[in-house]
């Protein structure tokens, strides 16, 4: 896998294509409509100027506004979400480098593989066609794209002390960010994280460099923290989900759904837009959880100087995923989508980790390789569930067949398919596994008057 940096950029593009080129003949799924399809505010210019203060995340809603207006209609959504995650997998290169020039030594050839195949790593990983072949997703994709930017441009201004990138550039990609997916606050936290990883010592005279090296990004947080407190959407939508269950119980629950996610990062071979995840009421239930996350704490305070790019990585997955699920409630416990920001640092081990099992060239390429093209495949087939609506839920129901939700809009896609019989079917098998799901019965009572009474399945 030699290379040279002027190349580096094809290569990505061409891989990035060949993983989802497939993912342009998808259809819109589920959120798409309540978002994009049936949502008013982004089919005109007009329409979305006039809703910019009422509501959340103007800047993911212009980019729909962008691709509505188009004409390109569901193709010009997903040219749009491939071209932000090329432009994502190359920042990751630009950071992969720049933390393994900070953390191995001054082997130049040896920085730049291991940036590459990270790099290579996220731009196949099946985990983050969530965020790319659904086009809804885009609100993970695009924020990331601004949240990375202002991190390697505030790294850029620090290390090359540019006063521009530093307090102006990376601030401004700050709120773009923010104003894109709201979750991005957690900037500010990432910047120290790079910090403390960086820095041989943090004493006194190192702390007072930080803190006016990052003063404007904490002075735009606590100015966005207090704008979110009189924001009465997000408060009510906040509401509701905390209405659901208790703080403890949201707590294990959420944990759990941490683990989730990380095997889904590590093993995945089965990603699933509808996860059917209990909700834990013990914590004699989730102790391999509270045990794991315990130890990669250790682990990421352990490497802190011995190897900062293993606490790096650890602690962004954590930064990125902890203040989301553990300390939000959150009305769906757990979704692949989120894994998009938080785990390409992880892949960073996950590349270490390569080299260092095969110190002989042609044998460490020969296995990149191999996992890139796995990966790849996966990918590849996982765009193909979001053909079409039926696609994807029927292979949801394969993967969560206890949960109603995913009966409910297979229920839906078959009815718009016009299988009015296989609807019946999965509506009635959605109030089997929930009795007191409303949106299942209504649709199976609309169905039925608008066709006559359909025999129920077999059991």
């Amino acid at each position: 896998m030699s290379h040279k940096a002027a190349v580096v950029p094809f290569i990505l593009l061409l891989v990035v294509l060949a993983a989802y080129g497939n993912a342009l003949h998808g259809a819109f799924q589920f959120d798409d409509y309540n978002v994009i399809v049936n949502y008013d505010a982004v089919h005109s210019w007009a329409a979305w100027y006039a809703d910019i203060f009422r509501g959340l995340r103007p800047l993911l809603k212009l980019s729909y506004t962008l691709n509505w207006v188009s004409g390109l209609d569901v193709l010009g959504f997903h040219l749009f979400n491939i071209c932000v995650h090329f432009l994502n997998v190359l920042l990751v290169y630009a950071l992969a480098a720049r933390l393994f020039a900070h953390s191995i030594g001054n082997d130049r050839q040896h920085e730049r593989w291991l940036a590459l195949f990270t790099a290579l790593l996220f731009a196949v990983h099946p985990v983050n066609t969530e965020a790319i072949t659904y086009i809804s997703g885009r609100s993970m994709s695009l924020m990331t794209l601004f949240y990375l930017a202002a991190f390697l441009t505030y790294i850029k201004g620090s290390e090359e002390k540019k006063v521009a990138w530093l307090y102006v550039a990376s601030p401004l990609l700050f709120v773009l960010a923010v104003v894109t997916k709201e979750t991005a606050v957690t900037l500010p936290f990432a910047l120290l994280l790079w910090e403390v990883c960086r820095v041989p010592s943090l004493n006194m005279t190192a702390l007072k460099d930080i803190v006016r090296r990052q003063r404007v990004h904490w002075g735009i947080f606590l100015l966005l923290a207090l704008m979110l407190l009189f924001q009465d959407r997000y408060w009510q939508l906040m509401a509701f989900s905390a209405g659901l269950h208790s703080v403890r119980v949201n707590f294990l629950t959420q944990l759990h759904a941490l683990t989730y996610l990380l095997g889904q990062l590590l093993l995945p071979w089965q990603m699933n837009i509808d996860p059917d995840l209990p909700v834990i009421t013990a914590w004699s239930d989730i102790w391999f959880d509270g045990l794991l996350w315990l130890t990669l704490l250790a682990l990421t305070i352990w490497n802190l100087r011995k190897r900062p790019w293993l606490s790096f990585a650890l602690g962004w997955f954590v930064l990125q995923l902890f203040p989301l699920y553990v300390f939000l409630p959150r009305l769906d416990v757990a979704n692949d989508r989120h894994l998009y920001l938080a785990g390409w640092a992880m892949l960073l081990p996950a590349a270490m980790l390569c080299a260092g099992l095969a110190a002989n060239i042609s044998l460490r390429n020969t296995a990149a390789a191999a996992l890139l093209l796995a990966l790849a495949g996966l990918t590849l087939m996982r765009n193909e569930d979001y053909r079409s609506e039926v696609a994807l839920w029927e292979d949801t129901v394969r993967n969560s067949p206890h949960k109603a939700r995913p009966y409910n809009n297979l229920g839906y896609a078959y009815s718009l398919t016009g299988n009015r019989k296989q609807a019946e079917q999965a509506y009635l098998t959605a109030i089997k596994l929930n009795p007191d799901y409303w949106l299942a019965e209504n649709n199976l009572s609309q169905l039925r008057n608008n066709d006559g009474i359909i025999s129920a399945p077999e059991d």
